[in-house]
């Protein structure tokens, strides 16, 4: 049963006693006292013997060691070291595995943590763990191509009819790519050859009053609100500086600079992914300092808007619209986001340049050159803007008459 002109059968090999049996071209069962069996390649190289493993039977059958063994052989002849060539394979197995894409997304939502909230990152995790991890989550980061995440993950999303959930799972997708280079385990981002190839989603529309008369009504009952001190803060402080409601309640005391008049939000807090600055007017400025000594002050501090149990985190997504209920209003007249939509209906109307009012709104700008063009360009023309802005809704607030903002501010 031993001997290397030998062949070795199935039966034999399951009843073989300890010891060594070969099976001819350098390969051998070795049966340990024990009963456990496994497949050996003796073999010479660089004029040294050398051993490869091949695995245990029965999970290695001998049809599969021999082919193994043949192999093996093959890379010999080539002038390769088969020990070698199973070590590389091994090491590549385990990097693609240990930069996988659902790896590095991983190690990314661990990095957010303290930057983003735990709700957003929670949804962001969803996301991708529903319509990305499944198929492409196994996958080396750097081998996948803009073809197999526009067919294999974002078409799957599009033909469900959730466009909206498509677009943002394709952020999603570049925020991680775009970690992955940064760390040196990929070398580019496909969803940037992406543009244009979905569908495009309707935005939503959003309630908003933007009838003059009608503002002033609702900043006078915003000034009355009943509820806690910061939510009222909040309330007022919204409709300044029009960010996104998850931009609001997320600011940091850390972000804002009051004597510069200035709130400077990091990229990882926008939807774009690019910073923004919000200038502040005098009469956001004062809400501020009126806020900070009750959520400013401490060893701890950290949210402008904290959490009413948890001061760590910041208030409830749905505060300000909550808020809004309260004092009246309906979800289909006046929602948190709206304050967006109230002042780039009106600023439109009035005469401001349309690139000072999207740029002020954070849209994206589709060429990368004229958008950093008008980061520049178009801040000192913000804070003239924002400040008359203020002044306008002031003059809402004490029913006067509707001055034109473009000729008020010059």
């Amino acid at each position: 049963m031993a001997g290397d002109s030998g062949t070795l059968t199935v039966i034999a090999v399951k009843s073989a006693p300890p010891g060594k049996h070969f099976d001819g071209g350098g390969l051998f069962l070795h049966v340990m006292p024990n009963g456990a069996r496994y497949w050996r390649l003796k073999y010479r190289y660089a004029g040294k013997e050398k051993l490869l493993a091949f695995g245990a039977f029965p999970e290695v059958s001998l049809a599969e060691a021999r082919q193994r063994r043949e192999t093996a052989r093959a890379e010999l002849r080539n002038g390769k070291d088969p020990s070698a060539e199973k070590r590389a394979t091994t090491l590549a197995i385990r990097d693609a595995a240990a930069n996988s894409f659902e790896v590095v997304a991983r190690e990314w939502f661990e990095k957010q943590k303290g930057k983003l909230d735990a709700v957003t990152i929670a949804k962001a995790t969803a996301v991708l763990e529903n319509w990305a991890f499944p198929w492409i989550g196994h996958r080396p980061i750097k081998d996948i191509t803009p073809r197999e995440l526009l067919e294999d993950v974002l078409r799957r999303v599009e033909k469900t009819g959730k466009l909206e959930t498509t677009h943002r799972l394709k952020q999603r997708c570049g925020q991680v790519f775009r970690y992955a280079i940064a760390t040196g385990r990929a070398e580019r981002d496909p969803t940037a050859d992406l543009r244009g190839a979905l569908a495009t989603h309707k935005t939503r529309s959003h309630a908003a009053i933007t009838d003059p008369k009608k503002i002033g009504e609702l900043l006078r009952a915003i000034d009355g609100y009943q509820g806690s001190f910061a939510t009222r803060c909040a309330l007022q402080l919204t409709p300044l500086v029009f960010v996104r409601p998850g931009e609001l309640r997320r600011a940091e005391w850390s972000e804002i600079d009051l004597d510069a008049e200035q709130w400077s939000i990091p990229a990882e807090k926008m939807k774009m992914d690019a910073p923004h600055i919000v200038p502040l007017s005098r009469q956001a400025v004062a809400i501020l300092r009126e806020l900070q000594p009750l959520t400013g002050t401490g060893e701890r501090v950290k949210y402008v808007f904290p959490g009413l149990h948890n001061k760590q985190r910041p208030m409830c997504e749905n505060t300000v619209n909550l808020a809004l209920r309260r004092m009246g209003y309906s979800g289909s007249e006046m929602v948190a986001h709206g304050f967006r939509s109230m002042a780039s209906t009106l600023l439109n109307e009035q005469g401001w340049p349309p690139d000072v009012i999207e740029r002020q709104l954070a849209h994206a700008e589709r060429n990368e050159v004229r958008r950093a063009y008008n980061r520049a360009k178009h801040l000192a023309e913000r804070r003239k803007m924002m400040q008359a802005w203020s002044d306008y809704l002031d003059g809402l607030r004490r029913g006067a008459t509707v001055v034109p903002l473009k000729r008020a501010a010059r």
